[in-house]
């Protein structure tokens, strides 16, 4: 008895106690107690062999459970837009990959905030006002920047827009927000000002990869995050408008549910991006 409260770190009345209160649930004695032994009935003797081959079941699953939380092997799942990966992961992910070799990486790559939990996902990455509310979340980015944008084409034949509120005689692509349907607000500093606008719709995507190829092809303006357009300004495919009014976005964030906070494959990946964020602050 004293050695079964060392192992459970109590003291031995109170093993003695559960050891009652077991034998009263069953209505059964399973220990024959006297002054100089303890043994077991012949009750006691079959619920221990019955038990034993669970016991060692369970012992050996929460061995392997923590060995898992501990583990710096293993396939870490996220979950991220094509722009997070662009500003988050691709830069770094070689650097990443090299330092953790026992670590693959399985990306569910979309626009739309997917249930983590539901879909056993270790955690995503997101703007910050993109986040569910009851996740951790740690910040791997600056404030990221936005572009109003057009063909070339399209500018041609509408005009250039001078102020935000040109907007009203163009035709604007805008997207929608995958789960609600909601127009996401373009958003322009004006007059010293932060503030959201809803400019008429002509075109609607539920991603911006829509947005970015309806513009391409000369069907109006669009608003999106630079990196994603940034190629295509450089090609010239596309061309910025309303640059002194474009107002950056809140900074990126890698989340995950509290229960994943010991998942050592992903606290591995969280450190990471944050040291990689510090060195970018401190340069």
């Amino acid at each position: 008895m004293r050695a079964a409260a060392d192992a459970l770190g109590v003291g031995p009345p109170a093993v003695t106690l559960q050891l009652k209160a077991l034998e009263d649930r069953l209505g059964i004695d399973l220990l024959v107690r006297t002054t100089r032994s303890i043994e077991l009935t012949e009750a006691g003797k079959v619920l221990f062999d019955a038990a034993a081959p669970a016991h060692r079941d369970l012992t050996y699953a929460v061995k392997k459970a923590k060995e898992m939380a501990r583990s710096t092997t293993g396939t870490l799942r996220l979950s991220l837009s094509r722009e997070a990966y662009v500003t988050v992961l691709a830069p770094v992910l070689g650097e990443f990959l090299g330092e953790h070799p026992g670590i693959n990486l399985n990306i569910s790559w979309n626009d739309e905030l997917v249930d983590v939990n539901r879909h056993g996902i270790h955690g995503g990455i997101r703007l910050g006002d993109m986040l569910v509310p009851d996740m951790v979340a740690i910040r791997v980015t600056s404030p990221v920047k936005s572009a109003f944008f057009a063909a070339p084409s399209y500018l041609q034949i509408q005009g250039v827009p001078k102020r935000p509120r040109d907007l009203l005689h163009h035709r604007c692509i805008r997207q929608s927000q995958p789960a609600s349907g909601n127009l996401r607000e373009w958003r322009i500093s004006e007059d010293g000002q932060d503030k959201g606008i809803d400019p008429p719709a002509r075109l609607i995507f539920d991603s911006a990869a829509g947005v970015i190829q309806a513009a391409r092809d000369g069907h109006g303006i669009g608003w999106s995050m630079r990196v994603s357009v940034e190629e295509h300004l450089k090609a010239g495919n596309l061309q910025p408008v309303l640059e002194p009014y474009a107002q950056d976005l809140p900074p990126f964030y890698i989340y995950y549910p509290e229960q994943n906070k010991r998942v050592e494959c992903l606290k591995l990946l969280v450190e990471f991006l944050r040291k990689r964020l510090r060195k970018r602050l401190e340069s």
